[in-house]
């Protein structure tokens, strides 16, 4: 049994930022149909949205709707389609930056033995230099000329870490290793970076998976406005992320990182709806966020088509946080609100519960009164106050 003591303080978002309200996104990129009903919904809630490139007609609904809401266009940053391409000619819009007809022979990676390389499992998806001068102001040139003035911001997808990614144990001959990869990446971001801010064009990558190499998020994010984790701590319903070097704390810390730079986060965990993962991703992302950072879960892996439910918790109004979030026993933490107080405890799923006291009493997520919480491993709870 443990008191409600500080023993460690982790750093987090600081106290005098916003706080104890979620934010959320709507990755709409499947491009399938929407009603008024929808829009006008989605938009009254969500921070966030992500569209295709031809999707413009719907970016001006959902600004329409809400003018605070930001609205983004989707872009692969690491391959070209052949999809796209028909009798010679690309598309009008892409779902990345370079035509797959119009790209330089020589912006395409190749294998060891000179052999273009398509992402497995994606047919048509055909991998990029992002490391030459080139390809890359061509990207971002044709990105900026398509969408300004309509989007709001560009999600840049598959910003990747390792070399072989997409084709497992082969990785291309211009990048042999992880680290070269990873600079070829930087290059793109920093050689471009002032056109997207001339642009008035946010920027968000997708870094997933930047939590198994160390300080690859920072780095990245350097040159962005933000970062999506597309994999954030529950990776189906009895598969969730603990505590360990790779493992809960650097999740958390990417939001944690975003919030003191003021940047954006967009998080996803992956699971049915089920409780257990549910109240452990929400309670480890209110932890550390403050104004920047959204949440929005997934059960089927690249399901990009309705909205994820809504959660009735997203409305709950926690008040601002007293300070950053604390830990009160082994890999068990805490943030205190003033109208409430999250609790976490990331030990591995299965391990023995912990049971944090409360100075006064607080409501649970079932509508219970009560002065202490008893959390096993991977899980999370969220109460509340009146204040």
């Amino acid at each position: 049994m443990v008191a409600a003591l500080a023993v460690t303080v982790v750093p987090a978002a600081q106290a005098e930022e916003e706080g104890g309200t979620a934010q959320s996104y709507w990755l709409h990129m499947n491009s399938t149909p929407t009603t008024e009903k929808m829009i006008n919904t989605e938009a009254s809630r969500r921070d966030y949205v992500v569209l295709n490139a031809w999707e413009t007609d719907l970016a001006a609904e959902l600004h329409e709707a809400n003018p605070k809401i930001q609205v983004f266009v989707y872009k692969d940053l690491s391959s070209t389609r052949s999809y796209a391409c028909q009798n010679g000619v690309d598309d009008a819009d892409l779902p990345t930056g370079v035509g797959y007809c119009e790209a330089d022979p020589s912006w395409f990676l190749r294998g060891e033995n000179g052999e273009r390389l398509e992402y497995d499992g994606y047919e048509g998806h055909w991998q990029m230099d992002v490391g030459n001068p080139d390809y890359q102001n061509a990207w971002a040139d044709n990105v900026v000329e398509s969408s300004r003035g309509v989007f709001d911001g560009v999600f840049m997808d598959n910003a990747l870490f390792a070399c072989d990614t997409y084709h497992d144990g082969v990785c291309p001959d211009a990048y042999r290793t992880d680290e070269a990869m990873r600079d070829a990446y930087r290059s793109m971001f920093a050689n471009t970076r002032q056109k997207f801010v001339d642009a008035g064009l946010k920027t968000v990558a997708n870094m997933s998976n930047a939590r198994l190499h160390e300080g690859a998020w920072d780095s990245y994010v350097e040159y962005l406005d933000g970062g999506f984790d597309e994999w954030w701590l529950t990776f189906g319903d009895k598969d969730l992320l603990s505590e360990y070097p790779e493992g809960w704390s650097r999740q958390v810390a990417q939001i944690t990182a975003n919030e003191a730079k003021g940047k954006i986060t967009w998080v996803q965990p992956h699971h049915s709806g089920a409780e257990q993962p549910f109240r452990y991703a929400f309670a480890s992302y209110l932890l550390a966020a403050g104004s920047h950072a959204a949440i929005s879960e997934i059960q089927e892996t690249d399901r990009y088509d309705n909205a994820a439910p809504w959660r009735p918790e997203y409305d709950w109004d926690l008040g601002e946080p007293a300070a950053e979030y604390y830990q009160v026993a082994t890999n068990v933490f805490r943030r205190d609100f003033k109208c409430g107080t999250v609790l976490v405890n990331a030990n591995k799923t299965g391990s023995s519960a912990v049971t944090v006291r409360l100075p006064e009493a607080q409501t649970n997520e079932k509508g219970a009164s009560v002065r202490s919480v008893s959390l096993p491993g991977t899980t999370g709870s969220v109460l509340r106050k009146a204040c």
